[in-house]
């Protein structure tokens, strides 16, 4: 059996992708929802949203240059480029989790020189 903490390092070198994939397994496989935690998570920390230090980039839309954005989302995430297209076909979507507040600005500036609409959240 493996351990928190080894079951911790192994989802932290997940892809979003891979991350969501296993969210999904897990939800079907014990017949839970992780959308009702996320949400009491939210209304609780109210006084945390001030302090926050993590920071998620969402693509928002892919504009006129879709192909200059998926190979931008391919080459920040490591993804392949079927992920990558993923991620762009299916805007809005979450293309980096957690992130500080520069890497996160980084990104956005990254992502919109190639044509994209991004939010930092």
């Amino acid at each position: 059996m493996m351990s928190n903490e080894k079951i911790i390092e192994a989802i932290k070198e997940m892809s979003v992708l891979e991350l969501n994939d296993l969210v999904k397994a897990i939800e079907e496989e014990f017949g839970v929802t992780a959308a009702a935690p996320v949400a009491a998570a939210g209304a609780a920390g109210g006084d945390a949203a001030a302090e926050q230090t993590e920071f998620d980039v969402e693509l928002t839309s892919a504009g006129d240059s879709k192909i200059k954005v998926v190979k931008a989302v391919k080459e920040v995430t490591g993804l392949g480029l079927k992920e990558a297209k993923e991620i762009v076909d299916n805007a809005p979507k979450v293309v980096k989790e957690g992130l500080s507040k520069e890497d996160a600005e980084a990104l956005k500036e990254k992502l919109e020189e190639v044509g994209a609409s991004v939010e930092v959240k």
